[in-house]
């Protein structure tokens, strides 16, 4: 529900709201608002229980196409093609996690220790 809001807006609110109520009724303001979004969710999942209770097996036949469409809304590219070429497989080429033999990560050998001076 509140996927787009992002920690930039939730500060614009929170200072917002302090200059708005002030100090000493944003507290009580919080917890009115926590309280309210508890039974808020409360309510949803009440519903939500006494349709599947009520439909039954019917109850998933109907969730399916919204599941489907909730894929669909997080629908990446590139997924879409690895899962379609490679089978699902993040790595095809076993590359991830290897830099062709050297230890450094950007695949260039690693320089030569150098020697330590004589004594």
């Amino acid at each position: 529900m509140f996927e787009s809001v992002g920690w930039g807006e939730i500060l614009v609110l929170i200072v917002a709201g302090l200059f708005i109520l002030g100090p000493e009724r944003l507290p009580e303001a919080a917890s009115w608002l926590a309280q309210n979004v508890r039974k808020v969710r409360d309510f949803a999942t009440g519903a939500r229980d006494q349709l599947r209770e009520e439909m039954g097996p019917e109850f998933e036949e109907f969730r399916k196409p919204l599941e489907d469409l909730r894929q669909l809304r997080n629908f990446d590219p590139r997924r879409a093609i690895t899962n379609h070429l490679f089978d699902g497989d993040p790595d095809p080429l076993g590359l991830n996690g290897t830099s062709g033999g050297s230890t450094k990560p950007n695949g260039y050998p690693a320089p030569a220790a150098k020697p330590d001076p004589l004594k």
